[in-house]
């Protein structure tokens, strides 16, 4: 027996005889570029010429009298007939142990070079029957790959047989062998990627993708796992995956199967679709399919490879008018008037989630035949059904997908539908819309004890974003769909006000605290008379953490934790009737930094995440310690600046790495900036050079902007610029700032995914405004020039 994926050496001259490789490349080249063929179309066609030229290769190599009991077989995927142009061929040979182990050596390497020469990737195998069927008694992988056995060539009796037999040891040893895989299955999905939310997701190996669907294939082979519709449903799922898959190797001439958002337009393109959105979705789409029926059939295995004795419940316990629990599922009882109770849908939710089950499939597929639509006034059980189903946090989104997956979510909220699957292809959300407002509201669950009407957040959270489902600007809109579905769902005048102001208002906590002086009291009061109580600021605080943690990891770290709680703490202030000035008045500088500024030493000091720099006052003072910290690749978060007498002082608050800030290393660095002995734009520059490797969404950014807003501060112009996230970013606005005479008052630094969105509290030398509209533009100019070049 011998097993192997590699290709030849790369010093093996071949067999002495070298086979005809009959013109494959050029066969293959015709199939993919046939335009007119697509996913399993061109799979089937692919694998067609491709068995046709390895008969031909098996009819050359056994010539001039082919061995007995001798058979080539197609495995894996080639096996199942879904050749796409940049999968591998999986061969065995098989045979009766007939030829001695020179002659099969040989005979073998007649059949392999050809493949090789013909640069195609190869893995083989040489088997007798008892060895293949020996290793796929014992080998998961074997096993599988024993199930797509399909005969190319030789012995057709002998593939048959090992095949009949490969598929009765299968179902024979099945509990084991389902078992392994369902646990195979459940390691591959704890990488956490999905295809249906990934911004660049894998199709092939990712939750959701084509390898769940095999092996929901394979689990059927052993025994019946599928319910009614479960096949048909999967099937239209995996041909959309399938066709994916096809244009990506079509697109970029490899086995690539993650899909770059570079590529998305072009195979949307490619498959009719009205552009990469309406593709993305309908890989959600697929993907959730494939997912929740995985969960499901898992599910159900599991509770019978267990057995009676495994199972949670061995008895029925009532759950509620027409709800029972039984075998670790919730069950609709078989009279309970599923037409007539507008709360059912939502109280079986809600048990499930509460219990950790899921619904049991009938019961299930009833509610989705049966149950009303709430278009009207919900009565109060369904209202309380749906906030204890959010109160359940992350075991609430199990069972919300399954009521997504028979459209009970658009039944209970027809407003719902349009974000269903509804991508956002940026590198800063990680979700779909409908998953990212599920997920929202499943991190608020965990922040009910930090508000008094937990009711709201839930429910506040889980629709703020409602509107992105819709044209227009998805705060207004969302605000007045609020105003409709809050009323229906039977909640008060005033907390409707409340449900409207937390969509209206959802971004107001995260924006001012990264992008405004908070030091200013203008700042403070504008977001006081906006929030107008501490009932809303405390829920606008606890949505704004759990919108943050849903969006992707970039939303959300201790930084931007802390300054919205210093935010949140100096809004509560004044709401609670202080004066605004007790909570602005101590900001920078510290008497200790202006005890420096008076002794006009140049100082340099790190501490913690702060950099401390006072030094005699000079034009292009802040660029250069920000140019120093992109050359020590110092993440800055935020930083202040202050004039006096001839002297400056600045404070960076950093984002230190894993391993902590090497203080002194970047003091020394900085101190050599301030003497001018570091070509800083020339080390920034080699850097930031295009050869490095640039961020995923990068594709997708949009160019640098810049907006000058003189309305925001008493004091102070406004600069906010957004810009692709690359090195040196921080240093080359803050050189064109330099380049006018700017002085920079406050910072503040935001990574926003791929996206940096910088604000920068400037003044002019005399200490005004940047008033003058020339003046304005030249500044709008000059940034944008050091950002493109």
């Amino acid at each position: 027996m011998t097993i192997d994926s590699t290709g030849p050496d790369a010093t093996d001259q071949g067999p002495p005889t070298a086979p005809p490789a009959g013109g494959i490349a050029d066969r293959r080249a015709a199939v993919i570029g046939d335009g007119s063929r697509r996913g399993r179309a061109l799979c089937r066609a692919l694998s067609a010429v491709t068995d046709e030229w390895l008969g031909s290769v098996y009819a050359s190599a056994t010539d001039p009298t082919p061995a007995p009991a001798l058979a080539l077989v197609a495995v894996g995927g080639y096996g199942r007939g879904e050749l796409a142009p940049g999968s591998d061929l999986d061969l065995w040979l098989l045979h009766g142990g007939d030829l001695d182990a020179a002659a099969l050596t040989a005979l073998a390497e007649r059949l392999w070079y050809p493949v090789w020469d013909a640069g195609l990737k190869l893995g083989h195998a040489v088997f007798t029957p008892r060895q293949a069927l020996a290793l796929a008694a014992r080998e998961l992988d074997t096993a599988t790959a024993s199930l797509s056995m399909r005969h190319l060539a030789g012995d057709e009796s002998l593939s048959a047989d090992v095949r009949a037999r490969a598929l009765a040891q299968w179902r024979k040893r099945s509990a084991r062998f389902l078992a392994e895989l369902r646990d195979r299955v459940a390691a591959r999905h704890a990488s956490g990627d999905e295809v249906a939310f990934l911004l660049e997701p894998d199709i092939k190996e990712a939750r959701g993708g084509l390898r769940d669907v095999h092996a929901l294939g394979w689990a059927e082979v052993a025994r019946p796992v599928l319910l009614a519709g479960d096949a048909a449903a999967l099937a239209e799922a995996e041909a959309t995956l399938l066709e994916v898959r096809v244009e990506l190797h079509r697109a970029t001439g490899r086995a690539s199967d993650e899909l770059l958002l570079e590529r998305q337009d072009e195979i949307a393109a490619a498959l009719g679709d009205a552009g990469a959105d309406a593709l993305m979705a309908r890989v959600a789409a697929a993907a959730r399919t494939v997912a929740w029926t995985g969960d499901e059939v898992w599910h159900r295995l599991s509770s019978s490879l267990a057995g009676p004795l495994g199972r949670l419940s061995r008895r029925d316990r009532r759950l509620g008018s027409g709800l029972v629990l039984r075998d670790a599922e919730v069950h609709v009882e078989g009279d309970a008037e599923v037409e007539g109770d507008p709360s059912l849908v939502l109280r079986a939710a809600a048990a499930a989630a509460t219990a950790g089950v899921p619904i049991d499939r009938p019961s299930l597929e009833r509610l989705g035949a049966c149950s009303p639509v709430l278009d009207g006034p919900w009565p109060e059980d369904a209202r309380l059904a749906l906030v204890d189903l959010l109160a359940t946090g992350p075991r609430a989104i199990p069972v919300l997908e399954s009521l997504d997956q028979r459209g009970l979510v658009h039944r209970v909220l027809p407003e719902w539908e349009p974000n269903r699957s509804r991508p956002q292809r940026n590198a800063y959300h990680r979700f779909t819309v409908d998953r990212h407002l599920c997920e929202a509201a499943a991190n608020a669950a965990a922040l009910t004890a930090e508000v008094s009407r937990p009711d709201l957040l839930l429910v506040g959270t889980w629709l703020h974003d409602l509107g992105k489902g819709y044209p227009g600007d998805h705060t207004e809109v969302g605000m007045e769909l609020m105003a409709e579905v809050a009323p229906r769902m039977g909640f008060a005048d005033d907390d409707v006000a409340t449900l409207v102001d937390m969509v209206r208002h959802h971004l107001l906590l995260p924006d001012v605290a990264t992008r405004r002086d908070l030091a200013d009291d203008d700042v403070i009061e504008g977001v006081a008379a906006a929030v107008g109580s501490l009932e809303t600021l405390e829920l606008l605080a606890a949505l704004t953490e759990a919108d943050s943690l849903a969006t992707g990891p970039s939303a959300w770290g201790t930084w931007k934790a802390g300054l919205v709680a210093e935010l949140v703490e100096r809004v509560a202030h004044v709401l609670r009737g202080g004066a605004v000035a007790e909570v602005t008045a101590a900001g920078f500088p510290s008497p200790e930094v202006r005890r420096l500024l008076a002794e006009g030493t140049r100082v340099v000091s790190g501490e913690g995440n702060v950099l401390t720099v006072v030094a005699p006052d000079r034009p292009g003072l802040f660029s250069r310690v920000a140019g120093t910290l992109a050359l020590k690749a110092v993440a800055v978060r935020g930083a202040d600046a202050v004039s006096a007498d001839g002297m400056a002082a600045s404070r960076f608050v950093i984002e230190p790495g894993p391993g902590g800030c090497d203080w002194d290393d970047v003091a020394t660095s900085v101190e050599l900036a301030l003497d001018g002995r570091l070509a800083l734009a020339a080390r920034v520059a080699q850097r930031s050079s295009p050869s490095r490797a640039q961020p995923r969404g990068r594709a997708l950014l949009a160019p640098p902007r810049v907006r000058v807003d003189n309305h925001a501060s008493a004091t102070s112009t406004v600069v906010e610029v957004r810009a692709p996230d690359q090195v040196g970013v921080l240093y080359r606005i803050t050189a064109a700032l330099a380049e006018l005479d700017l002085d920079i008052r406050m910072a503040k630094v935001a990574t926003l995914g791929s996206e940096v969105v910088d604000t920068f509290y400037v003044s002019t030398a005399a200490g005004d405004k940047v008033s003058d509209r020339a003046h304005a533009r030249e500044l709008e100019r000059a940034i944008l020039h050091r950002l493109e070049h």
